[in-house]
Parts: C-alpha cells; sequence; structure tokens
C-alpha cells in the first residue's frame, strides 16, 4: 500500500503538494497525518472532488504501507500516527521538502530536496521537467501553497524559483483571485479582539543589534487560526522578527516569523520540539509553563541570532605561542614577560595542539616537573571557533564551559584568540549588544510591561492609604532606594478590592529601610536578620511588611547584572503564583506604575491560577492548599497545566516527607475563610484528606457538620458581641470531629502544633465529647444544670457544640447558655451575706453557688426574692451569728 501525507497542521502549501503528488504516484492514498488549518478546511469542505481523494488516518492499516511519500517535511516527530509506518518491514521511504537541513531529518530511498521557498514550487519544478500537464484547479492550489508560504513573496526564504513557478502557473490557468480569496481573509470580531491583545502583550529585544518582537497570549480554550494573527500583527507593524507565545489548554503554542536572515526562526522551532524553515516555523510546547517559556525563547534567541560575524573582529593577533617542545619553565617566562595566563601550544607555524594555563606550569615547577615538555601537561580538549563566529558563540564558550581562551581557527590555522578580558569590554563598553529588554529609551536599567494604575488607586484605597503609600515611595526616594508594594495587595487592588494587608519589596537593605520608615512615622521596628525582612509598626498599630528583593539577576549568559530590573523580577519569580506576582512602584517619579513580567493581568482578567513554573509544587507542597484557598475564595479556577502539575505532586507523596506548622497554618488560612467548605470538597476532589489524617473523607456527614458549623458561626455573629473568637479552630474541631483523642494526638504532632493550640485541641475534644453525650439524652436538662455543664468552655467549643448537637432543645440549651445564662450573676454578693450575719468562710461560696442555681433556673427574680431564699435556706442558729 502506497500512502501520501504531510506534517501535523497541514497548511496550502502541505495541501497542494499532497495532491501534486499524487500525480507522480497515482496509485498511492492521500491521508493527512493530522489536522489541518482552518482556512485549509473551509477550503476542502468547498472543493467535494479534492476532498473525495482523500482518506481517514483510522482507514488505512498501518502496518500494510510499504512506501510512505513525505511532503512538505521529513521529521518523524511531526507525522502523528504514521510515524509508526517507519518501522514497517522493507517500507520505501521518499521524500520531497523545501527545509533546511535538521540533525533528526529522515532518510529517503528517494529524496528531492531544495531550496525553494515552498514544497508546491518543487513539484511545478518536476511537472515542468517531465511535461506533465496540471488542469487550472491545480494551477490554482499550487499557487496557494506558494503565494502562502512565501507570504505573497514577502519572506526572506523567496527564491527566483518560486516566482518562476507563479508565473508558469499562471499560465496553466491559475486563478489568482481565488488565491487572494482563500490566503486573505478578513478577521472576526473576537480575532480582532485577540490581535489587541497580542499587540498589547508585544516586548521587544535587542539581540545582536536585531530587534526581536515576543509576544504572548493566554486562552483558557484551543483557538484556530493563530497563525493568521501573527501574519496580520507582523504586516500591520511592519516587523522584521516576530514570535508569538499562545498558552491554549495545557500547551503552548508557537509561531515564528523572520524575515531577515540573521534570524532563523526555523532553528528556534526545533530547540522547543517543533520546526520550520529559516522564515517561518512553529512548534507545541508541553509540560512548561508561560513564564518558561518565555524565558528558554530569550536564553534560544541569545544563542542563535546570527548577526555580523564578531570573532575575527574581537580576536587579538598575532598570537603569542609556544612550540611543544619548549620546557614548562621557559614556558613560564614566556608567560611572565608577556602578562599572560596562557599560552596556546602550536605545531609549526599555526596548528594548535592544545593551551597551557599559567596554575599548570607553576604547579609542574613546584613538584619539579619544569624541565619537562609543555606537550606532557597541556590542555588539548579545547573547543575552537571560527573567525565567522557571533558573540552568543564567544558567550557560550567562556561564561557557560568556563573557557578562559578560545582559539580562533579557519582551515585548520590558528588565526588569533579571544579571552574573557575581550568578551568583557566588548559587553561594558558596548551597550548595543545587551537585549533591548534590559535597556530603556529613558537609559533605565529595566523594562517592565507597565501601566499606570493610579485611577484604581484612588477608586479604591482610602486617602489615609494612598497618602501612607506616597509617604513610603518619598522615604524610599530620600534614601536612594526603590520602594514597591507587591503581592496580595497588589491583587486585590486590580480586583478592585480592598486589603490592608501591605508587604513592601525594596531593592536594597529592606532593614535599614524599615528602620529609617519607622523613624519617620515615629513606630517601632522588628526585624528578622536571617531573612532579611522587617516589620515596621505604626504608632496607631497599623504594620507594614517590608522585605529585601535579590540584588542580581542574570536574564542569560553574559547579560550584565541589573540591580533594578533583576532583584525585582527574581524576588516576584519566586512566589507562589502569578496572581501574586505583580508590583506596584511607590517612589515620586513613578508612583503607581504596575510591574507585571509575566503576563499576570491576563490571569486576573481571566480569572486563573496559575504557577510561575513548573517545580513550583515540589519545592513548597503548601502551595497546594493555598491554590485551592485562592481559587475557591475569588472564584478563580486552577489552571489546566497548573492542576496536572498538583496532581503530580500529590501522587509524589510529598506531603509524607515535607509536613510541619507551615502546612497548618495554611489549614488554618482555609478555616478561616468566610466559607471553607468549598475548599475542603476540592481538597477531596485532589486526595489530599488522608495526607492530613489516614481515613479522612469527605462525605455528606462532614459536609452536614460544616454547614451546621458555618451556620453556627453566622448566628454567633448576628448577636455583635465584642467577644472575639478563633473561627479556624471551630471549622478545625469540626473537621476532626469522628477522629479518636489518639489520633488528634498524631495530628497535633505531625502538624507541629504550638503547645497552646496542642493542649487546647485536646482538651476540648476530651470535653466536649462528653458533654455532647449529656446533651443527647432525652431527659431535660435545668437551666443550671446547663450552667455548669458549659460554663467552663471556651467560644469555640460552644459554636462547635452548637454545630454538633442534633437535637433542637441540645441546640436551644447551648444557645440560650451563649446569649443568657452565662451572664447571670447573683444580686446579693459576700458583703450582704457578712451584714446578714454570717460569718466569712467556705459557707459564702455555697449559699451564692446555691443562690445563682436558683436564679437560672427562675426561682429568684428581685433582691428580696434572693434574700428570703438565703433565710429559708440558711437560716441563722437561734437567731444568732454561727461561728
Amino acid at each position: 500500500m502506497e500512502v501520501i501525507t504531510t506534517h501535523m497542521n497541514a497548511d496550502f502549501d502541505s495541501l497542494a503538494s499532497m495532491v501534486a503528488a499524487k500525480k507522480l504516484y497515482p496509485e498511492a492514498v492521500l491521508s493527512f497525518s493530522g489536522s489541518q488549518e482552518k482556512n485549509v478546511r473551509d477550503f476542502l469542505a468547498r472543493s467535494e472532488s479534492i476532498q473525495a481523494d482523500f482518506k481517514r488516518q483510522k482507514q488505512i492499516p498501518l502496518e500494510k504501507v510499504t512506501k510512505l511519500i513525505l511532503v512538505d517535511t521529513r521529521q518523524a516527530r511531526r507525522l502523528g500516527n504514521f510515524a509508526k509506518c517507519l518501522d514497517n518491514p522493507g517500507l520505501e521511504l521518499h521524500i520531497y521538502d523545501h527545509h533546511p537541513d535538521a540533525p533528526d531529518d529522515l532518510k529517503g530511498a528517494v529524496e528531492v530536496i531544495r531550496d525553494v521557498g515552498s514544497a508546491s514550487t518543487i513539484f511545478v519544478e518536476l511537472f515542468r521537467e517531465r511535461k506533465i500537464p496540471v488542469s487550472g484547479e491545480e494551477a490554482t492550489l499550487l499557487a496557494m501553497g506558494i503565494y502562502e508560504d512565501t507570504g505573497s513573496f514577502n519572506y526572506a526564504a523567496t527564491t527566483p524559483a518560486d516566482l518562476e513557478a507563479a508565473s508558469w502557473l499562471l499560465d496553466q490557468g491559475a486563478d489568482l483571485h481565488a488565491v487572494s480569496q482563500s490566503i486573505s481573509r478578513e478577521l472576526t470580531v473576537f480575532q480582532l479582539s485577540l490581535l489587541n491583545e497580542l499587540i498589547r502583550s508585544a516586548k521587544n529585544y535587542t539581540i545582536q543589534g536585531i530587534e526581536i518582537t515576543v509576544a504572548r497570549l493566554a486562552l483558557s480554550e484551543y483557538v484556530d487560526e493563530f497563525a493568521l494573527l501573527v501574519r496580520r500583527f507582523m504586516v500591520m507593524e511592519n516587523l522584521n522578527v516576530l514570535i508569538a507565545l499562545a498558552g491554549m489548554e495545557d500547551r503552548i503554542y508557537l509561531i515564528a516569523r523572520s524575515r531577515v536572515p540573521e534570524v532563523n526562526v526555523g532553528e528556534i522551532a526545533r530547540d522547543f520540539g517543533g520546526g520550520g524553515h529559516a522564515s517561518a516555523a512553529s512548534a507545541t510546547v508541553k509540560d512548561m509553563t508561560m513564564v518558561e517559556a518565555e524565558e528558554k525563547l530569550v536564553r534560544l534567541l541569545n544563542k542563535h541570532v546570527r548577526p555580523q560575524s564578531l570573532a575575527g573582529e574581537l580576536m587579538s593577533q598575532p598570537v603569542i605561542s609556544v612550540p611543544p617542545d619548549i620546557t614548562i619553565r621557559n614556558a613560564n617566562l614566556v608567560l611572565t614577560r608577556y602578562n599572560i595566563t596562557v599560552l596556546p601550544v602550536v605545531q609549526g607555524k599555526s596548528r594548535l595542539l592544545g593551551i597551557i594555563s599559567r596554575r599548570v606550569v607553576e604547579k609542574a615547577i613546584f613538584h619539579n616537573l619544569g624541565d619537562l615538555p609543555v606537550s606532557d601537561y597541556m590542555t588539548t580538549d579545547v573547543v575552537t571557533l571560527p573567525s565567522s563566529a557571533s558573540l552568543a558563540d564567544i558567550q557560550e564558550l567562556i561564561i557557560e564551559n568556563r573557557q578562559r581562551l578560545i582559539p580562533v581557527v579557519d582551515s585548520g590555522e590558528l588565526q588569533g584568540v579571544i579571552t574573557r578580558t575581550d568578551l568583557l569590554n566588548l559587553l561594558i563598553n558596548d551597550p548595543a549588544h545587551q537585549p533591548r529588554n534590559l535597556i530603556a529609551a529613558d537609559d533605565r536599567s529595566y523594562v517592565e510591561r507597565h501601566r499606570n494604575v493610579n485611577n484604581l488607586i484612588v477608586d479604591v484605597l482610602s486617602k489615609e492609604v494612598i497618602v501612607l503609600l506616597r509617604t513610603i515611595g518619598e522615604v524610599a526616594q530620600e534614601n536612594d532606594y526603590t520602594a514597591y508594594a507587591v503581592g496580595g495587595f497588589v491583587r486585590d487592588l486590580l480586583l478592585r478590592v480592598k486589603n490592608l494587608d501591605l508587604d513592601i519589596v525594596v531593592e536594597g537593605d529592606g532593614i535599614s529601610f524599615a528602620k529609617k520608615l519607622a523613624e519617620f512615622f515615629g513606630g517601632t521596628v522588628r526585624t528578622h536578620e536571617q531573612f532579611n525582612t522587617a516589620l515596621v509598626i505604626m504608632p496607631d498599630g497599623f504594620n507594614i511588611d517590608v522585605a529585601t528583593a535579590r540584588l542580581e539577576y542574570y536574564e542569560y549568559p553574559a547579560a550584565m547584572p541589573t540591580v533594578e530590573l533583576s532583584s525585582l523580577k527574581l524576588d516576584l519569580y519566586r512566589r507562589d503564583f502569578t496572581i501574586n506576582a505583580m508590583a506596584i512602584n511607590l517612589n515620586p517619579d513613578r508612583f503607581g506604575t504596575l510591574v507585571d513580567f509575566f503576563n499576570c493581568q491576563t490571569d486576573i482578567k481571566e480569572r486563573r491560577i496559575r504557577i510561575l513554573h513548573n517545580l513550583s509544587f515540589v519545592e513548597d507542597p503548601t502551595r497546594i492548599f493555598r491554590a485551592i484557598r485562592f481559587e475557591q475564595r475569588m472564584g478563580f479556577t486552577i489552571g489546566m497545566h497548573t492542576e496536572k502539575l498538583l496532581k503530580n505532586a500529590v501522587q509524589m507523596n510529598l506531603f509524607n516527607r515535607f509536613f510541619g506548622n507551615r502546612c497548618f497554618t495554611e489549614l488554618k488560612l482555609i478555616f478561616s475563610e468566610e466559607n471553607p467548605i468549598p475548599a475542603v470538597r476540592r481538597m477531596a476532589e485532589f486526595d489530599l484528606l488522608k495526607f492530613i489524617l489516614p481515613g479522612l473523607k469527605f462525605d455528606r456527614r462532614m459536609e452536614k457538620n460544616l454547614t451546621e458549623a458555618q451556620q453556627a458561626i453566622a448566628w454567633y455573629r448576628l448577636l455583635y458581641l465584642d467577644e472575639p473568637f478563633k473561627q479556624w479552630l471551630v471549622y478545625l474541631m469540626t473537621f476532626l470531629v469522628d477522629s479518636s483523642y489518639s489520633e488528634l494526638k498524631v495530628f497535633c504532632m505531625k502538624f507541629e502544633l504550638a503547645e497552646r493550640y496542642r493542649k487546647e485541641l485536646l482538651r476540648e475534644k476530651e470535653a466536649t465529647g462528653k458533654i455532647l453525650r449529656e446533651l443527647g439524652r432525652n431527659r431535660r436538662l435545668r437551666n443550671s444544670e446547663v450552667y455548669w455543664l458549659l460554663k467552663e468552655r471556651s467560644h469555640e467549643s460552644l459554636l462547635f457544640l452548637i454545630a454538633m448537637a442534633r437535637k433542637k432543645s441540645a441546640k436551644k440549651a447551648v444557645s440560650n447558655f451563649v446569649t443568657s445564662l452565662r451572664h447571670y450573676k447573683t444580686g446579693i454578693k459576700g458583703a450582704d451575706l457578712k451584714k446578714m450575719g454570717y460569718r466569712s468562710g467556705p459557707i459564702y461560696k455555697t449559699i451564692l453557688t446555691h443562690l445563682l442555681e436558683a436564679k437560672l433556673d427562675n426561682e429568684v427574680e428581685t433582691r428580696a426574692d434572693e434574700i428570703g431564699f438565703v433565710k429559708k435556706h440558711y437560716p441563722l442558729k437561734n437567731g444568732k451569728k454561727p461561728d
């Protein structure tokens, strides 16, 4: 069986080439390896005659394929299930492709590989060579392939052969109007909105003197025609290089276009597992966050962008070298004479054998080996570069490979050398070699995705908070610091939610700044030297957390350490989720400027919880609880990729290795939420409850118990009592109500509860168990019995008892105690008993206790009733004072 196929996500060039190949292989079956671009699908729906020639992949028995004809690709990873045919015994592979060579290219029995702008051009040339006629419909389809893949002859990969092929197709009856209609379409309203977002997200880099635009989108579901949006963006802005990243569902799609020879986007796409040629390429990226994908892209751009050759210009010549037979002692003299640290060892005039360093020479002399030839101890595994090498090549060897000296070799002959000092001088003295994202037009050392949120600050925050923020910025500027509000404060501001939990990050010495801030406001400061953080306590009791941002961050190898950019960026990158990884500049000259390095605003807009890097949950499993808490509190959704990584972390049993007080803190925060029940349900969905206590399950009983606790707490709040309580403890007691006392002790040890919480939890567990049993009895308790039963219980225990009591009478008894009974006091005091003639002593307590019970049980009401009650039950002997 013979099959003609192409790469997944087929375009017009793929389609046209398949149809053309059918003319060379009339017995072969046409079948796509995967999906097609939307415009191709639309075209096929209108062209029934062409569509009829295609078979679905499922209809083809792959094991019976004896000849596979590939068009517009030679990459196995782009063939989908058809890649399985490559293992068929005796398979004959025929390849027709125009893409540049790649290391993982397939090899065929027949190969027609030509350096042209489209695969369609190859078939046109074959038809002309073999005098094979084509119909007007076939000519039109082939023209579509050529026009699309050459960007209507605007792409740098376009060749004269493409123009000649198009000219010949016109002679064969190609319909240019049909071509234009198929490859040029009006954008829908939705596509225009996406294009607008793409343009707004764009960030410019200048790498090796080449301006490169990188844009990105985050979408909740797959969107067709992303490549069309990229093409329109490039044309509208007249860009030379555009690389777009689109996060859709659990994958990131990369579309790259280049009009300049210095940027081969095919190389970049291949490093992402995709493919293409120098001017147009694409890739599908899995298991990577958007932040990580962009960071990798920046590194690859610095690696692959090939501007004018620098090695030949940067190298030093003539080269100071030594022959292989010179003694180590004499080589040391040469090193000293010329004040250098490394010597190339050269045979004859210019054949490089190796290098020897001053360190090796001095050690050899110390060990009495100075009379041996340098060839005995020279380093021979030296990496060389040609004179055409770029700055990226030089950087990689010197910075990543730690090679102090690079020999420049052409045709086996040493031309010159480049040292680490040469490279550093170039980078320091010529800022054009730094990426645009590190140099702004105003010569600042950072570029931010920024927007001024002053209007939002005025709308959401009180006048007092705005004045406080401005004052913080002024104090920072006066003392040469840069201060930012960060984290949840910024997130909630964008959500228009008031949040007075103010975290400040300072580039510089955070503790020193905190002391100056406290001095300015007349407050106090508590410092934490180990973490470079401090707490400023204002005179009115308001707290401000101050932290130190890291001082240096390298965007990629050999970029200069940029204090303002790097410290803040790294600080934000290490945070838990994108929604918490934004900052607002507080300094007067940039007050209100939002700093968003990681497209966090999109996640706020899409109401999505997303981590910043793939090992986030592995590094800190407590973030799993935090993700659930934020998701439920704010009505967000955990992103698909983030959820996958969360589940992976759960399966790794990380909580068995990482537990303690931090996890307990997260549980406390969950149970402190207004409604923690959805979060508990979500914890159960992720199979987290087993890590808290084995056998713990979120079933109907637990949900009912937690709901009862929620109602009890809501009832208590409506009383408007000025008596604070620990809500989290009420929910925690309810959450663990079915656990035994010993299991609760294990829980306390596992979570490293503070001693006061451990004692309280265990004490109340023991006491409330007995009380619930007493309240559950059939007989109705007198008020006095309820009083003594509940008198020593905390607010939390009382609310827990209301939640757990199943009988209405029991709930009523506890609620009556909370609202009324616990406040009962006798009108008569000890002084009154003394005036009545009773001698001081234990009798006072007996009398007053009995009297209180009488009052609780409505046996006495007035002061006169109390006096009569005492006289009746505790009469004086013979009218005399008792001894």
